[in-house]
């Protein structure tokens, strides 16, 4: 007797070939058989009129501190994830020191927009060393698989105390006793490790990330020391100012270890070119035998803009920074009246010596309702701009207005990354190009700003249904690159395709009516902390290890995941 039955759906194996339909049987948490299946069984799920996948395998998330807390890993799990990978972007929870432990917290609420306040509140501290922090995760209930990398900024904090944080040059003594925990740590499971080398990353008071300045033999020796293995991955993010020079550190540090590397991609609209110099960089080490990848994302990289969110477009006027610390409710009331709004509007913003959010705050050609449902890719006769002219009033009152939809809850989206001509044509290159890996949500991060872990439904959704300004993509290709790709890029091998012996990871979704709703901002994080969260209808069943663990996309109580490691030959 089989423990589940899928019949009679659509089947997109994972491996990018045609669909085609069939049965799928599956038993102690694995596929037991694909076909025709007349055999009794315990469960039995019609999926007639459905399509069938892996489960998703999401390489960049950042849930290191809500892990810990939350079983259920939301919103992730609301989009068909079965499988996520922490650790990303230098930043983490381990190695750490009891006394360092504020600081990492800053770190990562500087970098990733998590509550502080939430992470001082939901992680239970009971680990130093990173296998520690492993054995930690392991005994955590989960609905979902998890494994994790090995954070450079936490490493660097750990081996060189202040000297890292200030970004001072590591001794030869402190390289090698970085390499070793770094060693260490995928020696206990980490798949891999990662860096940032980008001005982006900042901790909560304003300083750049440790690693930022890290030399290039710190960041080589460390490569090789996981090249060592025959084992792990490698990821980073940097700002390629000097092209030249930084894109050589990490051709290095793939070369003279011989793992694969994942950089980020994302077409900047002040360095608009830029982005084909790092894929052509990338191609040609490919040609040259040497393993790197461009990460890339599914949509533009969008902020989301509110009274209830991290910013809005008037964050930087001296009027509204006067009402800040108020209640949303107050903030609505104050600025309903129209002499508040009148003398708001005839001020100038104040420069913060922050490029990024002046860009991001006074883009009114690049701010739009986001609509619902979600719509990420807006004409761009739709901007605040664009409706300003045609009403003949200020880009500003626009915004204005749209803050107080919804009782001050509604949200303004600004495409900052990807969107430079008003349209996806950057992403669909980079999701076409022949060595990009579908990733950069950041699932976890960016409560207050960012809400891309839906990237695996707009991955689908709109680039495989419902674009209409462009080209589509086959969906067969789009189900693979966030299941076969994503995982075997990481070693992990007994998942991301439907076929026998596999574990048993599937969704059954019912894309005809799959829909990307509109994001919100909730307060469910410890400690009250902010979020916002992105739900998704058209996820009928997610399935881990055999047991639906979601039922459109909500939880069913089911906690089959669990900790995975890189298995270390």
């Amino acid at each position: 007797m089989y423990d589940l039955i899928i019949k009679t759906g659509t089947i997109y194996d994972g491996t990018g070939e045609k669909p085609y339909q069939s049965d799928i049987g599956v038993k102690n948490g694995k596929i037991e058989a694909i076909g025709k299946i007349n055999e009794p069984s315990r469960k039995i799920i019609d999926a007639k009129d459905r399509i069938v996948t892996p489960g998703f395998v999401d390489i960049h998330t950042h849930y290191d501190g809500q892990v810990t807390w939350d079983p259920y890993l939301r919103p992730s799990t609301y989009h068909g994830v079965t499988t996520v990978i922490m650790g990303n972007c230098g930043v983490g929870f381990s190695p750490c020191r009891p006394e360092d432990r504020d600081w990492l917290i800053s770190l990562m609420e500087g970098v990733e927009d998590i509550p502080g306040t939430a992470l001082h509140e939901g992680i239970n501290w009971q680990w130093e060393s990173f296998p520690e922090y492993l054995d930690t995760l392991e005994k955590k209930p989960l609905a979902i698989d998890v494994g994790t990398q090995v954070p450079h900024g936490a490493v660097r904090a750990y081996v060189m105390g202040q000297r890292g944080i200030n970004h001072e040059k590591a001794t030869s003594n402190e390289i090698r006793q970085m390499s070793k925990i770094v060693k260490e740590g995928i020696e206990a499971g980490a798949f891999g490790f990662s860096t940032s080398r980008t001005e982006k990353h900042r901790d909560s008071g304003g300083s750049l990330t440790p690693s930022i300045t890290a030399h290039k033999d710190e960041l080589v020796s460390i490569a090789k020391a996981v090249g060592e293995l025959d084992k792990g991955v490698l990821q980073g993010i940097s700002d390629f100012y000097d092209f030249e020079s930084e894109f050589d550190i990490f051709k290095e540090m793939a070369k003279s270890s011989g793992r694969p590397i994942s950089l980020t991609v994302e077409q900047q609209d002040r360095r608009p070119d830029w982005w084909h110099q790092l894929l052509d960089g990338i191609e040609e080490a490919q040609n040259e035998g040497i393993p790197m990848y461009g990460q890339v994302p599914a949509r533009a990289t969008g902020i989301n803009m509110g009274l209830t969110a991290t910013l809005n477009p008037f964050t930087l006027y001296p009027s509204f920074y006067e009402i800040s610390k108020k209640s949303l409710k107050e903030k609505v009331e104050i600025m309903k009246d129209p002499v508040f709004k009148e003398k708001l509007l005839l001020e100038e913003p104040v420069s913060i010596g922050n490029p990024l959010v002046e860009e991001i705050t006074g883009s009114f050609n690049k701010m739009f309702r986001l609509g619902e449902p979600a719509n990420y890719e807006p004409e761009p006769d739709s901007s605040f701009e664009a409706i300003a002219k045609k009403q003949n009033i200020l880009p500003a009152e626009v915004a204005y207005d749209c803050l107080l939809e919804k009782e001050g809850r509604a949200l303004i989206y600004n495409p900052l990354f990807n969107y430079l001509s008003g349209n996806l044509d950057y992403v669909e290159k980079m999701l076409n190009h022949p060595y990009s890996i579908s990733g950069l949500g950041d699932a976890g991060a960016h409560c207050g700003a960012i809400i891309d872990a839906s990237f695996p439904t707009t991955l689908i959704q709109h680039w495989g249904r419902d674009r209409k300004r462009g080209v589509r993509i086959p969906l067969e290709k789009l189900i693979s690159k966030q299941t076969l790709e994503t995982s075997r890029l990481l070693g992990i091998k007994d998942r991301g395709v439907l076929k026998k012996g596999y574990k048993a990871d599937i969704n059954v979704i019912d894309f005809e009516n799959l829909t990307l709703h509109e994001p919100e901002v909730i307060n469910d994080l410890p400690a009250g902390g902010r979020r916002l969260i992105q739900k998704a209808t058209g996820y009928d069943y997610t399935i881990v290890s055999g047991e639906v663990a979601f039922l459109g996309g909500e939880a069913t109580g089911v906690l089959k995941g669990k900790l995975i490691r890189n298995q270390v030959s």
